[in-house]
Parts: structure tokens; C-alpha cells; sequence
């Protein structure tokens, strides 16, 4: 039976109904609902599986309700296949759950007849690696982050770009982000907006100690390198605002573009500017 996967955020009081509704409906046109473990609980519908563990099933199309969190965490359980996401949103910002609850299902009949646009959102892969070797691997959506915790003292790291030194320098910590990143914490750490079909990568500085170490955009293809010369305890590199990891000193963070993508659909060929607009308020005064 062809297979639909539904994600949902826990502690979302409305899933209650709308989740064995939509259960319902994948059913009455042949598609056979697989839940992750919190959408199972509001469907009613046994125990659900991990999300790491739905990709194996090979559904058709993913349905995300919930934030852009809820996606994020989505989109790295699907990073390796092609499945397209449908995101609905039930959050309070979204910048990439687009589709309002109320449009849920005439985007999943659009979608049924192959009447939709389908945007590509390329990956970033992040490699940490430990006394010279491979320690961790990640596909991020958004971006990697390495941040201090409790203890306000400074890190020192070494930028160095296709094998080639940029600099030294000390900073709160380091933000790699993609351009769909480029919204999201780098954003809010004074980094440019890239439009998302730019083949590129932003390397942001969180609050460095040097006035003239601004963002930098470096082309998608690149290989950047941080390296953990001095961070206080507690400090963790973070993909996506979800996974963590423990640094320590010595420690390398090496980021590429992945070879793979996340395909989003859309409901309205809106683009960038206008989810800005709405979400951030440009223009209004």
C-alpha cells in the first residue's frame, strides 16, 4: 500500500482532532498513514516509530504539522531520500511551514494530483572530527552552531577556508549556516539574507572580539574549517538548534555542501521576499 508519514510537534492540544481526521482522509484514497511516536498518540494509532526509523519505509510524501522545528528535525530523518515534505504550520514564526492549517488539505489534493511547486532546499554536511579522525557526522537544513554554555568566557577559533588560513580570533562562538540558515540564528547574529537557491554557505562570528570580523559568504562547494583552539566547558556544537555535542579543545568542525537535498512543497510560489514581509513585518509601519 502506498504510504504517507505524518510528523507532528508534541503538546499541541489541536492535533487532537486534527490528526485521526487527516488519518482518516490518507485512508479513504488508498494511502496507508505511518506515524512517528507523538502523532501515533494523538491518532490513537499504537505506539509509532522513531523518526530516524520512518525513512526506511519509503512513503510517498512526509506531512509535518507543527513549527519550523518540527520540520528541521524532519528534514534530517529524510535527508537521504528524495520524499517530498509538505509542512503545515503550528507554530508562531515559521519561515518554512508556509501552508496554513486551514489550506492542510488542499495542499495534500493538490499534491494527490501532481499539481504543486516542489522547492529544492540544498543540505549542508558537517563533519566533527577528534584527535585527526572522524567523530560525529550531521546533514543540517538551517546551520551548525557551536556555543558556549553558563560560563561567559570567550572561545578561540581558526577559520581556514579550502585549506587556505582567514583567521584567528576570539568570538562567543561560530555559526556555519546554509542560505536557508541564513534566516535563522545567523540572521539574528547580523548576517546577510541569502535567497535560497544560492549556491552558497554564510560563516558567522556570534559576538567576536574583533570590530572587523564580519559574516562572510562563501561559495556552496567550499570546505570550511573551524578549529577549537581555547572554549570554556560546556560548550556544544548544536545542528539545526537540536542535535548537540559536547567540544573540546583541539576539536576540528569541517562543513561542505551535502549531495543531499530537501524537497518542500508548496502551496503559492510566494518566494523569499514575501514570507519576509508577512513574518518580519517589512513595510509596516
Amino acid at each position: 500500500m502506498r504510504r504517507v508519514a505524518l510528523i507532528s510537534k508534541p503538546q499541541k492540544a489541536e492535533l487532537e482532532t486534527i490528526m485521526p481526521e487527516l488519518a482518516s482522509w490518507l485512508k479513504s484514497r488508498g494511502y496507508e498513514p505511518v506515524f512517528d511516536e507523538q502523532s501515533a498518540a494523538y491518532a490513537h494509532a499504537g505506539k509509532g516509530m522513531h523518526r530516524d526509523e520512518l525513512a526506511a519505509l519509503h512513503p510517498e510524501l512526509v506531512v509535518v504539522l507543527g513549527g519550523d522545528g518540527t520540520l528541521l528535525s524532519a528534514a534530517r530523518a529524510f535527508a537521504k531520500t528524495a520524499t517530498p515534505i509538505l509542512s503545515v504550520n503550528l507554530g508562531s514564526l515559521g519561515f518554512l511551514t508556509e501552508i496554513p492549517i486551514q489550506d492542510l488539505y488542499k495542499a495534500l489534493e493538490a499534491w494527490c494530483v501532481n499539481c504543486c511547486e516542489v522547492d529544492q532546499r540544498s543540505m549542508m554536511h558537517a563533519e566533527l572530527w577528534r584527535e585527526g579522525k572522524p567523530f560525529h557526522e550531521f546533514e543540517a537544513l538551517n546551520d551548525v552552531v557551536i556555543s558556549k554554555g553558563a560560563i561567559a568566557r570567550m572561545g578561540d577559533f581558526t577559520i581556514t577556508l579550502n585549506g587556505k588560513l582567514v583567521a584567528t580570533f576570539r568570538a562567543d562562538g561560530m555559526i556555519v549556516s546554509t542560505p536557508t540558515g541564513s534566516t535563522a540564528y545567523s540572521l539574528a547574529a547580523n548576517g546577510p539574507i541569502v535567497m535560497p537557491d544560492v549556491n552558497a554557505m554564510i560563516v558567522n562570528a556570534i559576538c567576536p572580539h574583533l570590530l572587523t570580523i564580519r559574516p562572510i559568504v562563501v561559495q556552496g562547494d567550499s570546505e570550511i574549517q573551524i578549529k577549537v583552539e581555547g572554549i570554556a566547558d560546556q560548550t556544544y556544537l548544536t545542528v539545526d538548534g537540536q542535535e548537540a555535542v559536547a567540544l573540546e579543545v583541539g576539536d576540528e568542525l569541517h562543513c561542505r555542501r551535502s549531495q543531499h537535498a530537501v524537497r518542500l512543497i508548496q502551496q503559492y510560489d510566494t518566494g523569499l521576499f514575501d514570507v519576509l514581509r508577512t513574518k518580519l513585518k517589512w513595510g509596516v509601519r
